[in-house]
């Protein structure tokens, strides 16, 4: 009798990973992905009229050398090596990101540097104390003029909420390790390595590229899937998730892009779907304040408005921050940046405005040719286009991008995570959405095949949970109940090509 299949809820990062690394097992799996067309989430890459863009932009570089190799494994000579280059726009100048502490203070101006500056080491003598919001994380890190220049519009505009009501969490997994000091140390100094040997990933001056876009690393991925005799359901959006504790198996129920509704009995069920949605689609349902809790959880949408326009090297940027309060466009992707080969005309330009909205709101819901002439007036507004130049344009717009981490988001992901660990033995939550963490894609992958590693030896070696967001498995110390001190086992601290 074959085994039974693990079904995986999502063909992103997360999903894709452990679909591979179980089919590379001979363990039967069943991938459910919701787009008819793409796979890769987020990560994925679209395409019109022989143009290719990223959904987001994605950098391929990770502390963790499994995830590095795996996507060599993948994708070998695609991929390319491409230099990293982003800034902030600020008061129509250019400022390099990480900061350039010459650059800065001829830019900002003498007093206005030396403002900062004091601010900065008001910050230090006098930090806030604990800090619970990104307002106060940041100021402590960068001085609070500084936070009010280069973090604060940016933020607000891709949270669309005060940097107060943002936890400080967010900014602690997005800005780890980089401080004022670190920025200008590493201007002056250009060494990339803390002292104990490891990249500041803000920092990185290259990275890796797949050379059509993150989306032929998972369309190869979701290939080889199938090779291996996996299955990947395009097009097949999951409806119920019903757990048999006596059979301890499942019922996944989904329903094709045709409204077919079908049925899989799996052994384990990996998702990678929103956990707010997740919550809702499972069988015995939740109880209700675990219930309440997911339904409380928030997510910020964006929308991508691609314009192909004459070349003028207006940037040579990977992406630049726009912090001008004046216009709504968040970030400018050059798509040819992160590669040459995602533009197929040399004489054009691919560029894509990002605009963080949620879903249902003015912006989500404006005509695309609405969308295209506003991204046309705020380039023109920011000096990046000169008129006539603007060949044709395109939108694409990502439902549930970014998880929210307000004030009360860890309490909400806890109360879920106690019941469905009680309840759900062989449910496995990973990736960005399923876990409700912001994180990037190769600590998603890392989720993924911590717990591949878990459901191939049988019990929960690995806390997926303690992935951190540098793709690192922080080490911990657990007590067998009892056993007192003689009890004491550690956890392996990093994910390592040799671990069980």
């Amino acid at each position: 009798m074959s085994p039974s299949p693990v079904a995986v809820i999502g063909g992103g990062p997360a999903g894709l990973t452990a679909a591979y690394l179980l089919s590379k097992q001979r363990i039967p799996v069943v991938v459910f992905e919701a787009d008819p067309d793409y796979v890769g989430g987020i990560s994925r890459t679209a395409t019109y009229k022989g143009y290719h863009f990223d959904i987001g932009g994605h950098r391929f570089f990770s502390k963790s050398q499994e995830v590095e190799d795996l996507w060599t494994e993948l994708l070998g000579a695609d991929m390319l090596i491409r230099p990293r280059s982003s800034r902030i726009v600020y008061r129509g100048k250019f400022f390099a990101y990480p900061l350039k502490a010459a650059e800065a203070l001829f830019k900002l101006g003498i007093i206005e540097s030396a403002l900062c500056v004091l601010s900065y080491f008001k910050a230090r003598l006098f930090p806030v104390r604990d800090p619970k919001n990104f307002e106060d994380w940041v100021s402590n890190q960068f001085g609070r003029r500084l936070f009010n220049i280069f973090f604060k519009t940016y933020t607000e505009k891709v949270w669309g909420m005060s940097c107060k009501e943002i936890s400080a969490d967010w900014a602690a997994q997005r800005i780890k390790g980089l401080s004022l000091g670190a920025a200008i140390r590493s201007a002056l100094w250009p060494q990339r390595k803390r002292s104990g040997g490891s990249v500041i990933k803000t920092l990185i001056d290259s990275f890796r590229y797949p050379r059509l876009g993150p989306g032929l690393m998972w369309e190869t991925c979701a290939r080889k899937v199938q090779v291996l005799g996996g299955v990947v359901k395009m097009g097949a959006r999951v409806t119920g998730c019903a757990y048999d504790a006596e059979a301890k198996s499942w019922t996944v129920t989904s329903v094709d892009r045709n409204g077919v509704t079908e049925t899989l009995t799996a052994a384990h069920v990996l998702s990678s779907a929103p956990m707010r949605e997740l919550a809702t689609i499972l069988t015995p349902a939740l109880t209700p304040p675990p219930a309440a809790a997911a339904a409380a959880l928030r997510y910020r949408d964006f929308l991508t408005v691609v314009l192909i326009l004459k070349e003028r090297d207006a940037f040579s940027d990977n992406w630049i921050y726009v912090h001008d309060p004046t216009v709504k466009v968040g970030r400018i992707q050059n798509f040819k940046s992160w590669s040459p080969e995602m533009t197929p005309d040399p004489a054009n330009a691919c560029y894509g405005l990002e605009y963080f909205c949620f879903e249902g709101d003015g912006l989500w819901r404006s005509s695309d040719e609405d969308l295209a002439s506003l991204a046309k007036r705020e380039l023109a507004q920011l000096g990046l286009v000169q008129p006539g130049d603007i060949v044709d344009s395109c939108v694409v717009r990502q439902a549930k991008a970014y998880p929210v981490y307000d004030d009360d988001y860890a309490e909400h992901v806890a109360t879920v995570r106690r019941e469905l660990d009680e309840r759900f033995p062989t449910l496995h939550l990973i990736g960005r959405n399923g876990m409700h963490k912001y994180n990037n894609q190769d600590h998603s992958m890392m989720t993924a095949m911590l717990t591949v590693k878990n459901i191939v030896t049988g019990r929960k070696v690995y806390d997926v949970w303690n992935v951190n967001e540098d793709a690192e498995y922080h080490e911990t110390v657990e007590t067998t109940p009892g056993s007192g001190a003689a009890g004491l086992r550690q956890v392996p601290s990093r994910l390592a090509s040799n671990a069980p």
